[in-house]
């Protein structure tokens, strides 16, 4: 199911290291040759002829039992002399950690794509509905009087942050490295980092210990989090909404679906309550990446285990679950009757801090207002009685007075100040 969800392109960069690998030290290879290094011309020739193939690299890492020197050795063995020219200099996590930059930027873009698709799915969705009113509840419980279109503008604000951080979560780790053992550049110069780093679009480490730093990944990682995290959010929205007992929005239902194999009547929010559940995996993830902070020494390779599970899959999870929910966003039935309905339930006792105002403007001390309000509102919610037919028979207002007090608008007024910030 999330490969039909998934771009192929997500899924080719983590399928396909190795192609990264060999970006690397080729891009190496060009800084040699142009500080004069290595001759121009057999630098192009590893350029034609370096290849490697899958099952080589296997059958020499079953030997060697290291995959960098596995694929090292493969690539040479289509090279011939011009092998002398690979790896110079270099250590296998120069390889790695600068590979896997350029895996993550790639991914970034996909991500970044996703995000955009799902703010201009919900910006639309918040234009056409910026006057369909309905219930703000705080605690679960109906609070007073707003639109849906509000509803989606505060969605819009929060994953228009969560982008933001995502990228310059991004922009942090687009950072490589080619320093050598320890990262002293013992035996490779300084500026051939500076050369491949610019030339893969890459910022050199200002500092690196034989590996990046960690703390990028972590922070990247909890970019990832964030972003599942009110993705879930949104979703749980959309679950309660759906609940039998208001029916405000459901997701669609297709000619042929099933929602239970015993109840023929259910229509379940099974694709929200997915995103919710693997909401989970992506925050567990990144406590994963933040454990991967402290290693032994210059390096240890406790986190390379932990890493090779953790970006693929957090990385293709949030592009899945950006790209579901902005099909559900897409389809996403919305039952404005049953909004108005809701906000009139128990003859409007939403409308009781309106009511309490109007009672002091009246002369009433607050205490005495809110004991009239809270009993008559009370009264409705306990005895699925009417609000509004309780206060008249209290003798307080005037039909016409509770008409105005009971305006919907009048809830409204300030809302477009709202609207005009987006």
């Amino acid at each position: 199911m999330i490969e039909r969800y998934t771009r192929n392109e997500m899924k080719k960069i983590w399928d396909e290291k190795f192609d990264y690998y060999l970006k690397v030290e080729l891009a190496v290879c060009d800084a040699y040759a142009q500080l004069g290094k290595f001759d121009k011309n057999d630098v192009e020739k590893i350029r034609q002829n370096a290849k490697f193939d899958l099952k080589r690299i296997d059958e020499i890492e079953q030997e060697v039992r290291h995959d960098v020197i596995a694929f090292l050795t493969c690539v040479n063995e289509s090279l011939g002399d011009l092998a002398q020219y690979m790896h110079v200099g270099m250590t296998s996590s120069d390889v790695i950690d600068t590979a896997f930059a350029l895996q993550i930027q790639d991914s970034g873009k996909i991500i970044l794509d996703d995000l955009n698709k799902v703010l201009n799915t919900l910006k639309k969705l918040a234009k056409k509905h910026e006057n369909t009113i309905c219930i703000g509840r705080s605690h679960g419980i109906h609070a007073e009087v707003m639109t849906f279109g509000l509803k989606m503008y505060n969605w819009i604000d929060i994953l228009e942050r969560q982008k933001s951080n995502f990228e310059h979560a991004l922009e942090q780790i687009r950072v490589g490295q080619i320093s050598g053992p320890v990262g002293t550049y013992s035996n490779i110069p300084p500026e051939v980092e500076q050369i491949t780093c610019k030339n893969l679009n890459l910022k050199p480490a200002r500092i690196s210990t034989q590996i990046i730093a960690r703390d990028y990944h972590a922070y990247f990682m909890q970019s990832l989090a964030l972003i599942a995290s009110v993705i879930e959010q949104f979703a749980t929205e959309i679950r309660h909404l759906q609940r039998t007992e208001v029916l405000e929005v459901e997701e669609s239902f297709g000619k042929h679906q099933k929602g239970s194999s015993a109840m023929p009547h259910k229509k379940n929010p099974v694709l929200s309550e997915n995103l919710c559940g693997l909401a989970r995996v992506v925050r567990s993830n990144s406590i994963a990446a933040l454990e991967n902070i402290p290693l032994w020494h210059e390096r240890d390779i406790s986190h390379s285990s932990t890493e090779r599970i953790i970006f693929p899959d957090s990385l293709i999870l949030i592009d899945f679950m950006l790209t579901r929910f902005n099909e559900i966003v897409e389809n996403l039935v919305i039952h404005e009757d049953n909004m108005l309905k809701n906000t009139d339930k128990f003859g409007g006792i939403v409308f009781s801090q309106k009511v309490l105002l109007s009672l002091v403007e009246k002369g009433l001390t607050r205490e005495q207002a809110y004991e009239i309000v809270q009993k008559n509102a009370l009264d409705a919610f306990n005895n699925n009685g009417n609000f509004r037919e309780n206060l008249i028979k209290d003798g307080h207002f005037t039909k016409d007075e509770l008409d105005k007090i009971f305006d919907k608008s009048a809830f409204l007024k300030n809302v477009g100040e709202i609207y005009k910030r987006f």
